[in-house]
């Protein structure tokens, strides 16, 4: 490995680890571990949205470190139809998963295009690629029109609302790093300078390690976390259910209601909580509202 591509590696890998402790706090919030909520206030999305800056400023950094003096064509087009064949695994997975905000113009749609559109700069000055990215990013600001709302338009940005979709990047302003990462290359003056042999600690190792395979860890990462926060809420299923029949019952007797009455009426609404998947909302308004509707209903039969 080359001491560039070693760092840009480690750089890489270091926003492959951002990219699970976001996903993992909006599943945590997802399955009502936290208040759902966080994963949608401002600083989250903040967060969110540096991430994603860095991916594609990297590709934009790998693409020229890669083809800025001989483009590999085999190369070049194997990486886009990996990224493009990603791409559409993604707007599968999420449309299965949720058909109302799938993927449809996520970060790597934004890179396949974006790495289509920044292939012409590999050959201009610098100035280009930076005036070609400040011109994207002006456009999401300066260039949104009604015409763009048209679904068939939501990939440029222009558009003057933004989609329902659990992950959007379209071309304005995102692709915008993309091509920052080509000027700053070119300006730089990148080159991989061989190095034979180079220590490295275990830490580096490790992370440069994430970088390498930053495309693999991004398509299995989330179905991971699900599939371990599901197990979760499987195994603790029964306990959540016991704890809230023994409270409710403890709470109905308290009120003065016939023990037996209460029994029969807790265990109706402990049934009937796990039936909708109540329990895990319970911590909010909306769940415990949910909660109280069961609970009357099972009084009252």
């Amino acid at each position: 490995m080359t001491a560039r591509l070693l760092w840009l590696d480690v750089a890489r890998g270091l926003a492959v680890l951002a990219m699970f402790v976001f996903h993992f706090g909006w599943d945590l919030g997802h399955f009502g571990h936290i208040d759902p909520d966080i994963p949608y206030t401002d600083a989250y999305k903040a967060f969110g949205h540096a991430i994603a800056a860095s991916f594609l400023f990297i590709a934009g950094l790998s693409l020229t470190l890669a083809h800025g003096t001989v483009f590999r064509a085999r190369a070049y087009w194997r990486r886009l139809a990996l990224l493009i064949g990603a791409a559409l695994l993604v707007s599968g997975g999420t449309y299965i998963a949720f058909p109302s905000s799938f993927v449809f113009f996520g970060i790597l749609h934004c890179i396949a295009a974006a790495s289509l559109l920044a292939l012409p700069f590999l050959l201009l000055p610098w100035p280009a690629a930076f005036a070609a990215g400040f011109a994207l990013v002006g456009a999401s600001f300066f260039a949104r029109a009604s015409v763009f709302d048209a679904p068939w338009f939501w990939w440029t940005g222009l558009s003057t609302f933004e989609p329902m979709t659990n992950d959007y990047r379209p071309l304005a302003p995102w692709a915008g790093a993309l091509f920052f990462g080509v000027g700053a290359a070119k300006l730089a003056r990148l080159r991989p300078a061989a190095v034979a042999n180079s220590p490295h600690n275990i830490a580096t190792r490790s992370v440069a390690f994430l970088g390498r395979h930053s495309l693999a860890l991004y398509l299995v990462h989330q179905p991971l976390f699900f599939a371990g926060f599901t197990a979760v809420a499987m195994l603790t299923a029964p306990m959540q259910n016991a704890r809230f029949e023994e409270a409710c019952r403890a709470q109905c007797v308290a009120s003065g209601a016939n023990a037996q009455k209460c029994e029969t009426a807790c265990d109706c609404a402990a049934r009937e909580a796990a039936r909708e998947d109540a329990l895990p909302d319970a911590t909010t308004d909306e769940g415990r509202a949910r909660l109280e509707r069961i609970a009357r209903a099972c009084v009252v039969k």
